[in-house]
């Protein structure tokens, strides 16, 4: 067998990359275009219901009042401890692999507003969703990247407990032979 051959899930690890940093290039090209349109930047998407509209965020997510140094120091220290994290998981032999993708996008999502922040002294907004809030991909990296992370944990807690329920002799049909 030819050992030069990609696995099955060094595929998709290399396609959840390419994923990432697709969206974290084209965050940074709207951020551009955002800026480079100024406040003139307020045209429709789909209707009515998402519109591109460049607004900076000088805040937190969805807009909470806390901002300058202190925020700065926050984030810089969450991208530290991510890419710290990432490199634990990739060194550890186990089956945990699965979450350094989820991790990737967060810890992209938040470079790319820390860039703002650094170069701007706001993040920049640029997806206006009508009811909701204003936001951009770093944005959506970050909350799916958080929604995919904590999937990947409650699947593997759900396949350690099957692992530990089977070694104890708990499976379903000892169970029911039990009764």
């Amino acid at each position: 067998m030819n050992k030069n051959i990609l696995t099955n899930k060094t595929f998709k690890n290399i396609a959840g990359l390419i994923v990432v940093a697709m969206f974290f290039i084209g965050d940074r090209i709207l951020k551009n275009f955002a800026i480079s349109q100024g406040q003139n930047a307020n045209f429709p998407l789909l209707g009515d219901w998402l519109r591109f509209h460049f607004v900076p965020n000088p805040y937190i997510a969805f807009s909470l009042p806390l901002g300058g140094m202190l925020l700065n120091l926050i984030i810089v220290l969450i991208v530290l401890g991510l890419i710290l994290g990432i490199i634990y998981l990739i060194l550890q032999k186990k089956q945990q692999k699965a979450l350094i993708i989820p991790l990737t996008f967060i810890l992209f999502g938040a470079i790319s507003n820390l860039l703002d922040r650094l170069l701007f002294g706001a993040v920049i907004d640029y997806l206006d969703l009508k009811y909701f809030t204003i936001f951009n991909l770093g944005d959506v990296m970050i909350s799916f990247g958080v929604i995919f992370y904590f999937c990947n944990l409650k699947r593997r807690e759900r396949e350690n407990d099957k692992k530990n329920n089977f070694r104890s002799g708990r499976n379903e049909k000892n169970y029911y032979r039990r009764q």
